[in-house]
């Protein structure tokens, strides 16, 4: 019998829709799923760990190999919501940035956007578990996931990432995909690709069964996470993973 695949997934709201179908699949009998934040999931695809993985997209050059599998994936054509730096003071006077340690393509995304759309200087910090609540003066910071949804309502200045990218570049974004680290075979391939897509259909009873106070998760699903991993994404993921590869 063949070994169970291992699935690395990220227990954020905005995966809900996927992992909908996934958990509801005859595949469960094939595979194990971990769920834990990005960074961690992208390590654990790195060492073998994981067979598959919804990773931060920032991690594919350094897999030794790297498919992207599947039609979907956690994107946004504009305003994304729960991706974005965060201050008290307008982007300008802005002098430190804390980066969020669950998060790789966010943090490096802030910094393209920061060198190439707002030709910003700062101080970049990596930040530790609570980092949130030093978020004041002329220290922002980069905030991701449901986090980052709860800090909307707390901080004066939002400068979404999505949406900057986008006026940016013109393309849409691609915060993390389905990468394995090796041939999974068609068959799964296929499978898991129809079952991803099966919750897109059932956006009101995943709605139903959330609580969130801080945010609408109707629109967040509908309007902000946009999850079909279609050519302009995968341009705009291009695009990133080029400049990726520049920033220093």
């Amino acid at each position: 019998m063949d070994k169970r695949i291992r699935v690395g997934v990220v227990s954020y709201l905005n995966t809900r829709p996927l992992l909908y179908g996934i958990r509801r699949s005859d595949l469960m009998n094939e595979m194990d799923l971990i769920e834990e934040y990005p960074s961690r999931i992208a390590g654990m695809l790195m060492d073998d760990a994981i067979d598959v993985g919804l990773v931060p997209v920032a991690i594919i050059p350094r897999l030794k190999e790297a498919h992207i599998i599947t039609d979907y994936c956690i994107g946004a054509n504009a305003e994304v919501a729960s991706v974005g730096i965060f201050s008290e003071v307008p982007i300008e006077k802005i002098s430190t940035v804390l980066l969020d340690y669950q998060s790789r393509t966010s943090v490096n995304l802030s910094k393209v956007l920061l060198k190439e759309y707002w030709k910003k200087e700062v101080v970049f910090e990596d930040a530790g578990k609570d980092f949130r609540s030093y978020i004041k003066g002329t220290t922002a910071g980069v905030v991701i996931g449901d986090r980052a949804l709860e800090q909307r309502t707390q901080s004066a200045y939002i400068y979404d990432l999505g949406l900057a990218w986008q006026k940016h570049t013109g393309l849409p974004f691609v915060f993390a995909a389905w990468v394995a680290n090796k041939k999974l075979g068609k068959d799964f391939e296929e499978a898991f690709s129809l079952a991803n897509g099966y919750g897109l259909h059932h956006i009101d009873e995943i709605v139903a069964e959330i609580d969130c106070p801080w945010y609408d998760m109707k629109t967040y699903y509908t309007k902000n996470i946009s999850y079909q991993l279609d050519e302009a994404k995968r341009k705009g993921l291009d695009l990133f993973l080029q400049k990726l590869s520049h920033l220093h």
